[in-house]
C-alpha cells in the first residue's frame, strides 16, 4: 500500500457492560525468598480494587480471577458483607506463578468479553530489557517466578486472543519500578510468553505508580498503596462502563494529584502513561497543562520519550567531560562520594535513586551515571552538584584538587549557562578522644600510653613517655582530662603551651577542644585488650560524686591497627565499599554464630568487600577464634557481648530496626551509625538496671556490648610509642 489507512476514533462496544467485563486482580505481601521482601498493603489494595470491579462496576464475581498472598490469615482481611465479596473470598488463590499463568494466558483468553481489567500490587522490577517483572508469592532466591507484564501484554494483543474478543484492555500496576537485583543469588532468569500476529483495533492502557527507577509508595501502618488509594477515588461509585470511558482523564487527575505531593515534598514517585493515547486515540500530549507538567514522561507508540521539565538539564558537553577525565585521573572514590550522590538530587530538585548506595565504583562512572539521569526541575544537571560537594569536602585535606574541582564547576556552569548552586551543607563538626596503649618492647607490666583530641586539627594532650602505666593510671588520667575538656576556655585558647600535631609536654594542661561536642572515645588497643571493659569506666558526672559509665555518655569504641598490617589491603577495601553504600547493605552484615567459627571464617571473612561488619551470637568468649577471624579477614567492625555468651535479644535484635514483618532487617541496619546505636543500648541497659520507667527494654546485657571501631581513614598517632 502505497498509502496508510487514516486512524479512525476508536469506538466503544454497544454492548460493554459489567457482563462483558474480566479481570485477573493480584496482590502480593508474603514472599518466599526472604521475609525481607514482606510488605503490608498490596492485598489490601487488591481487595479494595475488587469489591469496586463487584460493587459500583457490578461485574459478577465468576469474571474476576483474584490471586492473594497476604501477610495474615487471608480470613483476616475485610471481604465485606456482599455475596460477590463472599464467592470471591471462596475461589481466590495464592498469587503464585503458575496460578497467575494460568489465569491470564489459559482461562481469561477463553472468555468472551470485551474489556480485561489486569491490577497488580506488589513489589515490581524492571529486567536487562526494561519489562517490568511481577515478582510472585513462590519467588525463591534461585528462581524469581515472576509474571513479565509487558510480554503478557504483548501477547494478550496478538491473534492468541480471538480477534473479536477484548478489544478494550486496561493494566494498573501499584509497583515499584526499579531495577532487577543483580545479586548473583537471585536469579530472575528471562521469560518470553511468544504470541502470534497483533490485531488491528485492540487498544491497551497502561498505567503504572511509578516512573522508571522509581519507588512506588505504600503506607505500611494504614496497609495501603498511595497509587491505589488516589486510583480508588477517582473510581468512586461509577460504573464499570463510566470508569472506562474516563479511565484517560482518571489518570489525568492522578497525576495532578501526585504531582502536588512532590512540589509539596510529600512525595516523588508520578504515575506514567506507557501508552501516551486514551481509548480514542488521542494523545495525552495535546493537552499542554498536563504534557509539559514536571515530570510527566509518556511513551507514544514509537517509544520515544516525551519531553518533560524534570528531564530539561543540559548534558555535559565534550569539555566538561575532558576537564573531569583529567581530574578523576587516579583517583579512588573519596570518603565523601556517597554524600555527595546523594545531595547532588536534593540540590537539583529531583527525585533520589530508589536504592541506597553508589551506581559504580569509579568516579567517571559514578558522573556517567548523574549524567543519563540528567537533572530536575531546576534544570542544573546533577554532575555539577556532585562535582561542588567533592571540593567542598576535600577542602582541607587536598586544596589544591578542590581548587580545580572548585574551578571545572564555575567554567561549566557559565559555558552551559546553569542556574545558581547554593553551597552544599558543612559536614557534621565533632571531635573524639583517642587513647592509644602499647605493650613496653621489653615486656612486662603497665602500657605505654597516649592520648590526643581529633577533630578540625590533632592536638596531643598527654603522654605516659617512656615509663609504663597500668591501666587505673590511664583511667585516672582519662577521667581528668575529660574534666579540663569540659572547662576549657570557650575561645578555643590552649592551656599548656604545647603546639598543635606535636609531641606535647607530659604534665601539661589539656588543650581546648575542636571546634564540636566531643563525643566518641577510640581506645587503640592490643589484642588482648580488645574485650576490656573501657566502656564501664566511672567518670564523675553531676552532683554529689554520682558516676556513670563511660560508654553511657559517650560513643565508647575498641581498635587494634597494628593487627592490620597482613590485612591491609581488605580492611581499606571494606571500609570503601561500606562507605560507597551510605553504610546499609543487605550483604554488609554477617551474624557468626559458634558452628561458623572455624579456621577458615578468617579467610571466608575476607574472600570479598562484604561482610564489612560481624555481630558474634556466639556462646564462647571473643577470643577462641572470633576475633581472629575478623582481623584476618579485614572486617573493620564489629560487635560481640564482652566474655562471651549468647545475647539475649540477639545482636541483630537489639541494633537492627525491624522490616515490615517485624523482622530486624540487616539490610535497613546503618553500620557507620553503630557507635551511636551501641551508645542507646548501653543507655537503655543502664536505665533499665537502674529501675527506670522511661527505659524502652529490659536489660538485655547491653551494658556489656564491645564494638570494634577501625576507620582506616582516621589512623592518627602510628608512630610507636617505644
Amino acid at each position: 500500500m502505497s498509502r496508510s489507512e487514516p486512524v479512525r476514533p476508536a469506538r466503544f462496544p454497544p454492548a460493554l457492560g459489567p457482563q462483558r467485563t474480566f479481570a485477573l486482580v493480584a496482590g502480593v505481601e508474603r514472599y518466599e525468598i526472604s521475609h525481607r521482601w514482606n510488605l503490608r498493603g498490596p492485598a489490601r489494595d487488591a481487595l479494595r480494587f475488587a469489591r469496586w470491579l463487584t460493587g459500583p462496576g457490578q461485574v459478577p464475581p465468576g469474571n474476576v480471577r483474584l490471586l492473594l498472598s497476604p501477610l495474615d490469615d487471608p480470613d483476616d482481611l475485610d471481604w465485606s458483607d456482599s455475596p460477590a465479596m463472599a464467592a470471591l473470598k471462596a475461589a481466590h488463590r495464592p498469587a503464585t506463578e503458575d496460578n497467575a499463568k494460568s489465569a491470564l494466558l489459559d482461562e481469561l483468553p477463553q472468555c468472551d468479553g470485551d474489556l480485561l481489567w489486569i491490577f497488580w500490587a506488589g513489589h515490581g522490577y524492571l529486567g536487562p530489557r526494561h519489562e517490568l517483572i511481577l515478582p510472585c508469592a513462590d519467588a525463591r532466591p534461585g528462581q524469581i517466578r515472576h509474571l513479565n507484564l509487558d510480554s503478557v501484554l504483548r501477547w494478550w494483543h496478538t491473534d492468541m486472543v480471538k480477534h473479536r474478543r477484548f478489544p478494550l484492555q486496561a493494566a494498573l500496576v501499584d509497583s515499584c519500578r526499579v531495577d532487577a537485583p543483580r545479586d548473583t543469588r537471585w536469579n530472575f532468569g528471562t521469560t518470553d510468553y511468544g504470541g502470534g500476529n497483533s490485531v488491528p483495533g485492540r487498544r491497551q492502557f497502561r498505567l503504572y505508580a511509578s516512573r522508571e527507577g522509581e519507588a512506588a509508595q505504600n503506607d505500611a501502618e494504614r496497609g495501603a498503596g498511595r497509587f491505589t488509594e488516589a486510583l480508588l477515588g477517582e473510581l468512586g461509585q461509577r460504573t464499570v462502563q463510566e470508569g472506562v470511558t474516563g479511565l484517560a482523564g482518571a489518570a489525568r487527575s492522578i497525576h495532578r494529584t501526585f504531582q502536588d505531593l512532590r512540589e509539596r515534598g510529600e512525595g516523588w514517585q508520578l504515575p506514567q502513561f506507557i501508552v501516551d493515547r486514551d481509548w480514542e486515540a488521542c494523545s495525552f500530549l495535546d493537552f499542554p497543562d498536563f504534557s509539559g507538567s514536571p515530570g510527566f514522561s509518556g511513551l507514544g507508540e514509537t517509544g520515544a520519550s516525551a519531553p518533560s521539565a524534570a528531564s530539561r538539564a543540559p548534558r555535559l558537553d565534550q569539555q566538561a567531560w575532558d576537564g573531569l577525565g583529567e581530574l578523576f585521573e587516579g583517583r579512588d572514590l573519596p570518603r565523601s562520594a556517597h554524600d555527595g550522590y546523594a545531595w547532588a538530587f536534593t540540590a537539583a530538585g529531583c527525585a533520589p535513586p530508589v536504592h541506597a548506595g553508589l551506581p559504580a565504583e569509579s568516579l567517571l562512572e559514578v558522573v556517567q551515571d548523574l549524567d543519563e539521569r540528567q537533572g530536575g526541575r531546576t534544570g542544573m544537571p546533577l554532575a555539577v552538584p556532585f562535582v561542588r560537594f567533592l571540593a567542598d569536602r576535600a577542602g582541607a585535606g587536598d586544596p589544591a584538587w578542590a581548587a580545580r574541582l572548585r574551578e571545572w564547576g564555575r567554567a561549566t556552569r557559565e559555558r552551559l549557562a546553569l542556574p545558581a548552586l547554593a553551597p552544599p551543607p558543612p559536614p557534621p563538626r565533632r571531635s573524639a578522644l583517642h587513647v592509644r596503649l602499647e605493650a613496653p618492647p621489653g615486656g612486662g607490666d603497665g602500657y605505654l600510653a597516649r592520648m590526643w583530641l581529633r577533630g578540625e586539627r590533632t592536638e596531643h594532650i598527654w603522654e605516659s613517655e617512656d615509663a609504663p602505666v597500668g591501666l587505673d593510671a590511664v583511667r585516672e588520667e582519662l577521667v581528668r582530662r575529660l574534666v579540663l575538656i569540659g572547662g576549657a576556655r570557650a575561645d578555643g585558647a590552649r592551656t599548656d603551651g604545647a603546639r598543635a600535631d606535636g609531641p606535647p609536654g607530659g604534665g601539661g594542661e589539656a588543650a581546648a577542644p575542636p571546634p564540636g561536642a566531643l563525643d566518641r572515645i577510640e581506645f587503640h588497643v592490643p589484642y588482648e585488650l580488645l574485650d576490656a571493659d573501657f566502656d564501664q569506666w566511672p567518670v564523675p558526672r553531676g552532683p554529689a560524686g554520682r558516676r556513670r559509665a563511660l560508654g553511657v555518655l559517650y560513643q565508647v569504641v575498641v581498635r587494634c591497627p597494628q593487627e592490620r598490617t597482613d590485612t591491609r589491603a581488605e580492611w581499606h577495601a571494606k571500609w570503601r565499599w561500606l562507605y560507597g553504600r551510605g553504610g546499609r547493605h543487605p550483604d554488609a552484615v554477617r551474624v557468626v554464630e559458634d558452628t561458623d567459627v572455624t579456621d577458615a571464617l578468617g579467610m571466608d571473612l575476607g574472600a570479598g568487600p562484604a561482610p564489612a561488619c560481624v555481630l558474634a551470637h556466639t556462646a564462647a568468649a571473643p577470643d577462641a577464634g572470633l576475633l581472629e577471624a575478623v582481623l584476618e579477614g579485614g572486617v573493620p567492625v564489629a560487635v560481640w557481648r564482652r566474655g562471651g555468651g549468647l545475647p539475649a535479644p540477639p545482636l541483630l535484635d537489639l541494633l537492627a530496626p525491624a522490616g515490615p514483618d517485624g523482622r530486624p532487617d540487616p539490610g535497613a541496619l546503618d553500620v557507620l551509625a553503630l557507635p551511636a546505636r551501641v551508645r542507646e543500648v548501653r543507655r537503655a541497659a543502664a536505665g533499665a538496671a537502674a529501675g527506670s520507667p522511661r527505659s524502652p527494654q529490659p536489660d538485655a546485657g547491653g551494658d556489656r556490648l564491645v564494638l570494634l571501631w577501625d576507620d582506616p581513614d582516621d589512623m592518627p598517632g602510628l608512630r610507636s610509642l617505644a
